[in-house]
């Protein structure tokens, strides 16, 4: 087997929306939607600068089955950036971009190969002055919801050339993910390959060192919950078929959840001089990208009664979001949510005999029977599902998220009802 080096990435998501972003300043959200093009000229220029003998992407190169043109043409131009230096592509569609997806009518370089979705195809790579280098085995999806194992149809090939699958899955019923065509890792294992280039799965994650099955993430996080670098991988490959990793970065804008604690804070200012320190550091973090924050504001303190009161955080959100649109590379505040805790002795609250001590006890017994806190939730949200803000089944959230939910409405329950605001007497 002949030494070989080659990029892995998946799930480019290219002109994704950035759902829950759209009411951002007209800079700021242009930015934010061209972050998913930048991350693939990224990707050609390490391609080319790491000198790779093809490009692996397994998977959701658009994030639509109608996929836009904006979208088709700037892949397309990539690709053929690409294929002037020498460097081939391999490309699997997975469910955001299926086979049966709208797409247009362009010309892909020669260079370009996008395997079907009948049956796995192998295609073996060759090199004028090395020979046979590898075989590359992949299959797209149909359409948007396959359900069958496609990794059972894989086998390796010849037995001195690298053998390399590509395939868009959930291995071992991730339950982040939806369980597209699912597989188990022993199946992954049985085929006898020496490296897995899997996608679909946003984080990234090396499921097994010899032979490699790795997830490389997506190229660039598009929500709160895909937090810090993304990017690919670029793969060393031995003569005896081992895979030696190197994580490269790829993203434009770089997505934060950041605590911070409330002790000692007494004022606003302090709590603005704390975030306004915070924000500098996600900067330094960012290392020269854009970025988007969430901060979670969690500690007990006197600031704690102030953000229960009026719309301080909702106001402190907007001028800090005011500072950052014109920077030149911006910190963006997603949100700052409140988990701080009341001055108040909620547990000896709860034991007293007053309408504050039951609505404590309820939401007590609430925290501890799931399915009597789901029917509480479907009730207690019904209405907003009539504001258009409200994005899919409030109720319908995770239990976690529910007794975060029920916590936070004890202590502004409990605040707004002492009769001091919250400071014990």
């Amino acid at each position: 087997m002949k030494r070989l080096r080659f990029m892995h990435a998946a799930d480019l998501h290219l002109d994704s929306p950035f759902k829950g972003m759209s009411a951002l300043p007209e800079r700021v959200r242009e930015r934010m939607r061209e972050s998913t093009f930048g991350a693939l000229k990224e990707l050609v220029a390490a391609a080319i600068q790491e000198q790779v003998d093809f490009v692996l992407i397994s998977g959701d190169v658009y994030d639509l089955s109608d996929r836009s043109l904006r979208a088709q043409i700037r892949f397309q131009k990539a690709l053929e950036l690409l294929a002037a230096k020498g460097i081939p592509t391999f490309i699997i569609h997975g469910n955001h971009d299926p086979e049966d997806g709208r797409a247009a009518k362009l010309v892909w370089p020669a260079d370009v190969h996008f395997f079907a979705c009948d049956e796995v195809e192998t295609l073996t790579v060759a090199k004028p002055d090395r020979g046979v280098i590898a075989q590359i085995h992949g299959i797209s999806y149909r359409n948007s919801a396959v359900t069958d194992n496609l990794a059972l149809q894989f086998k390796a090939g010849y037995e001195d050339a690298a053998q390399i699958a590509l395939l868009h899955t959930n291995v071992d019923g991730d339950p982040a993910h939806d369980n597209y065509a699912p597989c188990s890792k022993q199946d992954l294992l049985k085929a006898g390959m020496h490296y897995w280039a899997l996608g679909h799965v946003h984080t990234r994650n090396v499921l097994h060192e010899q032979p490699a099955i790795v997830y490389p993430g997506n190229l660039q996080g598009r929500n709160i919950r895909e937090t810090g670098p993304r990017g690919c991988y670029i793969v060393e490959m031995s003569e005896d078929g081992r895979a030696d990793l190197v994580f490269r970065s790829l993203d434009q804008v770089r997505w934060f959840q950041q605590r911070l604690s409330v002790t000692g804070i007494l004022t606003e200012q302090e709590l603005k001089d704390k975030i306004d320190e915070l924000l500098e550091k996600m900067r330094t973090e960012a290392d020269g990208r854009d970025a988007v924050v969430r901060i979670i504001l969690e500690g007990r303190g006197a600031v704690s009664a102030l953000l229960r009161k009026g719309r301080l955080l909702q106001e402190l959100t907007a001028e800090l979001r005011l500072d950052e649109a014109e920077r030149s590379r911006f910190v963006w505040v997603e949100s700052i949510e409140d988990r701080t805790a009341s001055m108040l002795d909620l547990e000896a609250l709860q034991q007293e005999k007053s309408f504050l001590g039951d609505l404590l006890r309820i939401s007590a017994a609430l925290r501890t029977d799931e399915a009597a806190l789901q029917e509480f939730a479907g009730e207690a949200l019904a209405a907003l599902q009539s504001l258009p803000q409200a994005a899919g089944n409030p109720a319908a959230a995770d239990p976690e998220r529910l007794r975060e939910w029920l916590r936070a409405a004890e202590e502004l329950a409990a605040d707004l009802l002492s009769a001091d605001g919250g400071w014990p007497g």
